[in-house]
This record gives C-alpha cells, structure tokens and sequence, in this order.
C-alpha cells in the first residue's frame, strides 16, 4: 500500500476559488488551529492571489497574516505558498532584485514551501525565481501548468508538450525539490493526466516527489488525481468543507473514499477531520457563497477558467452591474486562446484571457487590445507555446504602440528596490524590506495601491450575508452622489426659472422715477424699465448700449465610460484646463486599468463620481467647456 501525501488548500485557494481570495485573518485562525489538531500538517497558507488581496479588499497586509498563520499552525507545519515565475506574487513582472526579496521574505514570514510555475511554460520565467527560493532556504516545488484547450485546437497541451517542458526544466538546472503539474482549470483529460505523469516517472525515476494540482469545477477532479495516482503520483492537494468541490480542490474525504480497495491510501482520521470541517464552515458561516463556486461548470471544458478566478471575475462583475454578460465572455475565451498562442489559463494568463474577452464582448471583438494580453502576445512575459495569431499581433503592436520583443524578459526590467525606496523616503514612511516589497509588488499603470495601503487606505470589501434588513448582499462602501453641484438633482418646477442676473445699467444706484435694469435670461440681455413707486415693470426691450449682447454658453461636453468598471483614479479637479489625449480618469474592471481621454482640448466643468464609484458604460463620468 502506497500513502498518497496531500497538502490542504482550504485556505489558500479555497479562499481564492470561493471568495475571491477576499478572507479577513481574524475569521479563519480557529480553523488553522482545527486542522493541524485533526493530523493536517502541510497547508498552503498564502501568496497568489492571496497576497495582493489582503492589501486591496481585507484592509490587512500579507506578511502580518503569515506570520499569524504560523503561530496558528504550530512550528512543525509546513506551509506552503504560490509564485508565479517572474511575477512572484506581485501584479506584473517584476525585476530580479525583487523576485529575489519575495523568497527572504517569505522565509521571513514562515513559509517553508514554495510552489513555483510559469503560465507560459517559458523555462526561463523559472530559472532565476527557482534559485531564489533555493537561496533563501526553502522548499523549491518548480511546476508544468496544464489545460484542456478548446475543441478542434492542437499543438500544446499533450502529453508530448508537458514532457518536452520537464526536459527544458531539466537541462535548465534550475534547482528544485519536488516537480508538480498543476491544472488550475480542472480540464485537462484524465487520461492525458496518466500518460503525462506516467511518462515523467518514468523519465524522473523512482526517487522523485511528483504532485498534481487541480479543480473539481469540470467535474473530473476525483477522477484526474486517481489517474496521476496510478501513473506514479506521490501527493495530491485536497480541500475541506465549505471549501472544496465546485470550483475548489476535490474533497479531502471523498478522495479517501475514492481510493478505498485500490493500493493507496491518504493517513487521515476521517473523524478528526470532520470535526475540523465542522469548525471551518462556522469561522466562514457569515461569507456570501457565491453559487457558481459550488457547482459543476462543464462550459469551462470548452473555454478553460481556473476555479481561482472564475469566482473573483465573477464577483467582479457583479459589482460592476454585469454579471450577466459572464456566458458571453467565457465563451469568447475560447477565440482568444485560439489567437493568443496556447498559454495555460492560470494566473496571469487566464486574467489575459479574460480581460480580452470582455473587452470583445462588451466593446467589440478586437476594438480594443488590452495591456496584458497585447503585451503577451507581444512577447514581453516570455514566449507562448506557439506563435500568436499575426493580426493580433499586428493590432497590438499598433494599439499599445510597442513593438514584438523576443528577449529575456528579466534583462529589460529595471532594478526595483531603488524605484521603491524613493517612493517610502519621499512618502515619509519607514523603509523596511517589507514595504519595499509591498511598494514593488502592487505597482500598476495608473498608480501604486501598495502606497495607498501604507498611507491608510485599506477598504474592506469582504461579501458577507447581510443582515436581514439589508438587501445587499454584500458590504462596500455606499458611493455617495455626485460631487459636481452642477450635476446635483433639482427639484422639478412646473413653471422654467428664469430668476434673473439684474444689475443697474450704469453700475450705479437709480434716483429716476423710473429704474433701468440689464437683465440676462438664458444668455439674452434685455432692458427692463421698473417703476420705482410701485415696482412695475412698464417696458421690456433687447439690451443695446452699443455693446454685443452676452456670448452663447460655450458647448458642453461629456465624457462617458465606455465599459462597465470602479473609479480608480481621477486626475483632475474642477476648473482644470486639460488637452485632448490627456488621462482623466482611470477605471478598473476585472483587474484590468482602462484609461478615460479627454476627447479635445478643454476645462473641466463637472465632475460626476468619486474614486471607488462603480459606474456603468455609457455613464457620465464629467463634463468639459
């Protein structure tokens, strides 16, 4: 009898598959302390997703609660994170002064392993992360992404790619201690699962750790980890209840269950472990379970999204009002993987994918190439297992303004720490590694949220059950109204106001019995004659002094969103003068940042919404003159 090894990843990507990785520290500790009492001493307990969303949705920093994560779990307990190559655990790539502190800090902030993997399968995203995690003392567990890609397509993705990979691993020399193939889409095929696998046992010998990783959301995950299982892998990442199934790992129990009269078995006490289910579904009784992360979704099969971001998109749109346009855009996923050159959906790729396709489906297929899909398919995070397609490589070259790049990503990065000390020093806040990382790691485009969590904005927008006078069914930050006065609602007069912009003519008190009064109406000045005895108005005429009349109101335009989307940035004040091309606004949408120009030269008028607001496409944002 073999014994499979497992890790538990209810709270890591359980978080992440569920909730969007959206899990306040304080709620989930009691189930730490649960699990390592029931016998579970190898949990992933952060990076992925589940660094930048502590800093942007929980209102806490990452290295705080992996440090108290590690008191929770005890010091024997291994505990696991995720890297994604050359982007670590950040929003983009990052340089290689800085892919090097994530290791020493994560090591700082007890971790122990570290599961590293690269979308692309470019080996070299690897390489220099792997020695990284080496350097700094930990485990070193170097990963193959898989997927099932769409009907009719072929070329990656079979069992001869995934092992042509693991020899580029090989001779690479990148240091690592374990080898994992990771499905974060829970497509791929079973059998393609067993002949993969078979094949790098056999390549690998006897003596190699070999894990698989994947989602129940197709439905095939039991039956995946059974086929690598008997292919000749050594450990399997499994969840618990409320986190597993659905979008989740497979079920830890149902994974025993599965391998009963067969030759291998998981060490578990299936009471203990009940028992420490039992006290995980009452730390996470108050969060909203949305029902896409807790049932079957075959589409995925045909358009592959990894369950750790099928929650967090589409609880996205459903703050954006567009939750309903989510069938629309999975299936265009399918044309941009078909177009974009077979990189694995899995984080950043899959959000690539994504992006696209909501943008082909919400402004037009193609009308508008996004940064991080134009850039991959550019080749600025690597290369894609095949080439893309030529006239989406030729659009984004010409939308982005970039040309193909075809080097080592690593070698146009500039060095990181520096950028971010500036930053902290001109700040005024203390320079420590842990902000400089912080810094380094949520740089985006249109600002730094790292900064902005250093500096005492951290929003807690975490999807609970709301009371039962509430109807919403999540807590955020009501957006107050608009702050233009010129926008504020009036109440309706059924009668125009016409109040009236009077001055005397000569800008002088009257002393005739009668007064004369410039009045301008709508633009129009006229004469008004006044008698001063009783006040009324004996005459009405155009104004003439031998001066022109008062100019007409200069046009107003208005600028609009073009996509559904979150205020990020506003760049601009009231009475600002500004020129066409400039960046007014920024807006965020599925974690993609979407600039808002202004379409000629002007001054700002109005501004309608706040930073944070959600808004609709087709919302006025604000006005120029």
């Amino acid at each position: 009898m073999k014994k499979i090894k497992f890790m538990d990843t209810s709270m890591r990507d359980g978080f992440q598959s569920v909730f969007g990785a959206r899990t306040l520290t304080d709620d989930f500790l009691p189930a730490v302390e649960a699990a390592v009492e029931a016998g579970i001493h190898h949990l992933e307990a952060g990076g992925g997703a589940r660094f930048q969303s502590l800093f942007l949705y929980c209102g806490e920093s990452a290295f705080s609660m992996m440090d108290r994560f590690r008191t929770a779990a005890g010091p024997a307990a291994h505990l696991q994170t995720l890297a994604r190559g050359i982007n670590v655990v950040a929003l983009s790539a990052q340089p290689r002064d800085m892919i090097d502190l994530h290791s020493r800090m994560f090591k700082r902030h007890g971790m122990t392993h570290i599961r590293n993997f690269d979308a692309l399968n470019d080996v070299r995203n690897l390489v220099y992360s792997g020695q990284c995690i080496k350097n700094a003392g930990l485990h070193h567990q170097v990963a193959i992404t898989m997927m099932e890609l769409p009907p009719g397509l072929t070329g990656a993705h079979d069992p001869e790619f995934y092992l042509k990979t693991l020899k580029e691993i090989l001779d690479s020399g990148v240091p690592y201690d374990s080898i994992c193939f990771k499905d974060a889409t829970g497509t791929a095929n079973p059998q393609k699962v067993y002949d993969t696998i078979r094949a790098a046992r056999k390549l690998l010998g006897d003596q190699e750790d070999i894990w698989m990783h994947t989602h129940e959301t197709a439905g095939i995950g039991v039956v995946q980890y059974k086929a690598a299982i008997e292919a000749g892998c050594d450990g399997v990442c499994l969840a618990r209840s409320p986190l597993s199934g659905g979008t989740c790992q497979p079920d830890m129990i149902s994974m025993w269950h599965a391998l009963k009269g067969t030759g291998y078995f998981l060490d578990i006490d299936v009471h203990k472990i009940l028992e420490a289910n039992r006290i995980q579904e009452e730390c996470l009784k108050d969060y909203f379970f949305p029902p896409e992360a807790q049932k079957i979704s075959s589409e995925v099969i045909l358009s592959p999204m990894p369950g750790g971001a099928l929650t967090a998109n589409t609880m996205m749109m459903r703050d954006t009002g567009t939750l309903h346009l989510y069938p629309s855009v999975i299936a265009a996923m399918a044309d941009c993987i078909a177009r974009g050159g077979f990189g694995t959906s899995v984080t950043p790729v899959s959000q690539f994918y994504f992006q696209q396709a909501y943008a082909n489906v919400t402004q037009g297929p193609w009308k508008k190439i996004t940064d991080g899909y134009g850039k991959m398919v550019l080749g600025y995070f690597g290369r894609t297992p095949l080439p893309p397609d030529p006239d989406i490589v030729k659009i984004a070259g010409q939308q982005l303004k970039i040309p193909v790049f075809k080097g080592d990503p690593l070698d146009v990065l500039e060095p990181g720490i520096p950028k971010a000390k500036k930053i902290l020093e001109a700040q005024g806040l203390p320079v420590t590694e842990e902000n400089i990382f912080i810094i380094g790691a949520l740089t985006t485009p249109g600002g730094n949220k790292g900064l902005d969590f250093l500096k005492g904005d951290r929003p807690i927008h975490c999807r609970k059950i709301p009371p039962k006078e509430d109807l919403s069914p999540r807590q955020t930050k009501t957006s107050p109204g608009p702050v233009s006065k010129s926008l504020d609602p009036k109440p309706v007069d059924p009668t125009p106001d016409v109040t009236p912009d009077v001055t005397s003519v000569d800008g002088t008190p009257e002393t005739w019995s009668t007064s004369h009064f410039k009045v301008t109406v709508d633009g129009s000045a006229y004469e008004v004659i006044v008698e001063d005895e009783t006040g009324k108005v004996s005459d009405i005429s155009p104004f003439s002094d031998g001066q022109m009349e008062a100019p007409a109101a200069p046009p107003v335009i208005e600028v609009k969103a073009q996509l559904p989307g979150n205020v990020y940035e506003i760049l601009f004040v009231q009475g600002d003068q500004v020129k066409e091309g400039e960046t007014l606004v920024i807006l965020e949408a599925m974690k993609m940042e979407t600039p808002v120009i202004a379409p000629a030269n002007g001054t700002i008028d109005s501004i309608a919404v706040i930073k944070g607001q959600t808004v609709q496409s087709g919302q006025v944002l604000l006005t120029l003159i």
